[in-house]
């Protein structure tokens, strides 16, 4: 049960990471629209790679995640069994 439970706890974590991550790219799309709008091309190309490596980020954040939800499934079959 310990192993369930770490898993668990571990999904936990990612999951609040996820959501970080998606609220902090909303944030930097509605910065970007606000630079868009001001036609500010230095800080709005900053604020786009900004965006660019937080998706990345975000991609590989939902990658571990599907991964550890596999081994939760996987654990808990195993008490199951």
């Amino acid at each position: 049960m310990p192993e369930f439970e770490n898993l668990v706890q571990g999904q936990m974590e990612i999951m609040d990471k996820l959501l970080y991550l998606q609220a902090e790219i909303e944030r930097c799309q509605k910065i970007e629209k606000e630079l868009a709008a001001l036609e500010k091309k230095a800080q709005l190309l900053s604020i786009r790679e900004d965006i660019s490596q937080k998706r990345k980020d975000l991609a590989q954040i939902q990658d571990l995640f599907q991964k550890q939800t596999e081994q939760v499934i996987q654990a808990y079959q195993r008490i199951e069994a």
